[in-house]
């Protein structure tokens, strides 16, 4: 089966999950959930380097537990390469699970949800000030991945229409 994979990611309250859910109906296929949103929600201590692992895990499967269920195309609401990143701010770091998976589990295209949005308060949400320092290294992170992606603004309904015009470009290559 020939699934395109697309990615939704990008900084803090961008909308992914709102626009990744908008997109499985749009496409009428499944979309994967962000694994580490249930997990954190459990979490009663600050995240550790074992739940990033965990959530790396947790994603990788969930993931591949929703392929099968795909209509052509698998949304996904965020990627492990999430863990990465925040391992480097937190820790300085990235585990060495993730660094392997980065090259042999790549997404078709990304869409990286830009930082014009309002910052909406959520208890599993850390960095209102930093959106502009993770914007800027999500941009790093998928040049430096080779990733073929497409900056999506706008409000709701904007953002909608801006990818499901980008996913289309792309299908249609």
């Amino acid at each position: 089966m020939n699934i395109k994979k697309v990615a939704i990611v990008g900084p803090e309250s961008t909308g992914k999950s709102t626009l990744s859910e908008q997109l499985g109906r749009y496409y009428q296929t499944i979309w994967v959930p962000e694994f580490s949103r249930d997990y954190c929600s459990k979490l009663t201590e600050p995240c550790t380097w074992q739940d990033e692992l965990n959530m790396f895990y947790g994603q990788l499967d969930l993931e591949e537990q929703l392929v099968p269920e795909a209509n052509g195309l698998l949304i996904c609401d965020t990627t492990f390469i999430t863990v990465k990143i925040w391992c480097d701010h937190i820790f300085g770091r990235s585990p060495e699970e993730v660094l392997k998976e980065l090259s042999t589990h790549p997404y078709d295209f990304y869409l990286l949800m830009d930082i014009d949005l309002p910052w909406q308060e959520d208890p599993l949400r850390d960095f209102p000030d930093l959106r502009e320092h993770f914007m800027q290294i999500w941009h790093q992170e998928l040049q430096a991945l080779g990733a073929r992606y497409e900056v999506i603004s706008g409000d709701k309904d904007k953002r909608l229409r801006n990818a499901v015009r980008a996913i289309d470009r792309f299908l249609a290559v």
